[in-house]
Order: structure tokens, then sequence, then C-alpha cells
């Protein structure tokens, strides 16, 4: 059985961190999800798809995946360095780029 270890990205649609400072072991799908024929819901037999652990470190979840026998693969998060700007920064005479409005 194979495992992801990986470090979600920040919500898009907060400003905040909340959910992005912890290491996630999603374990990867044993079998195809199969579409039901009358309802049209896709269903699967595989309860480890609904198994999301959390870490503080990538370590642990590194340990508990060799400790538990697990085949894994780390991904490392993109950070993108962030530039400040403040909204004065809109109006400097100095200012690179065109005015758009």
């Amino acid at each position: 059985m194979s495992v992801r270890i990986y470090r979600p990205a920040k919500s898009a649609t907060q400003s905040g961190t909340a959910r992005s400072k912890v290491w996630l072991l999603v374990f990867d799908p044993a079998s195809p999800r199969s579409t039901d024929p009358l309802m049209g819901w896709t269903s699967s037999g595989d309860m480890n798809s609904q198994v999301r652990l959390r870490f503080t470190t990538k370590e642990e979840a590194i340990a508990y995946a060799e400790k538990n026998g697990l085949d894994y693969r780390v991904e490392e998060p993109k950070l993108a360095p962030r530039k400040i700007l403040s909204y004065s920064d809109n109006f400097k005479s100095t200012r690179a780029g065109p005015w758009t409005h």
C-alpha cells in the first residue's frame, strides 16, 4: 500500500494559514471508483481512501509510514516568495508598471 505525504497549500479564499501548517498522510486509491448504474453516484470499496492523518512535522509522517511498512512519497511544498506591498505603493511616482485605472 502506498501513501502520499504532503503539506497542503493555503486556501485561495482565505488570507490565513490555518490548515497549511500540518503535514498530511493520504492513502493512494487501491481500486478505481465505480459508477452506480441507477443513481449515477461514484463509489469505492477502498476504505483507506477516507483516511487523512495529520502530523506536525514531515519526519513524524515518514516515521509513521516506515513503522507501518507503507511505501511513501513526499511532495515538498512549493513556496513562492511573497512580495510585501502596501496600498500606497500603487501611487508611487517610481512605479514600474502602467496605470490601469
